[in-house]
């Protein structure tokens, strides 16, 4: 006997290839859903966009969407290259001993 695993549009309900299979991750609801590139061709992209994440003291986090023109104004690029990786500890942290 053989098990045999179907991959189903949960927009559509259609089958898909594995090969064709999108997981789309709707962060702001923390959600998860396949769907074809197809299928999510209708949807129309914001480009030349910046995505920023407020961490704010009461431990909430907010995701801002802002344009690239908009952020240069406020950060240029030559501040940019100066901050600290997101990786990582920051410039001149140390752990308590």
């Amino acid at each position: 006997m053989a098990f045999r695993q179907v991959r189903i549009s949960d927009l559509t309900g259609n089958e898909i290839k594995d090969a064709d299979v999108v997981t789309v991750v709707i962060r702001t609801e923390g959600k998860v859903f396949d769907a074809t590139a197809e299928e999510l061709s209708t949807l129309k992209r914001l480009s030349n966009v910046v995505e920023l994440e407020y961490k704010h003291p009461d431990g909430s986090v907010e995701s801002v969407l802002c344009t690239q023109t908009e952020f240069a104004k406020l950060v240029p690029p030559e501040k940019l290259a100066g901050f600290d990786g997101a990786r990582g500890r920051r410039t001149g942290y140390s752990p308590k001993p």
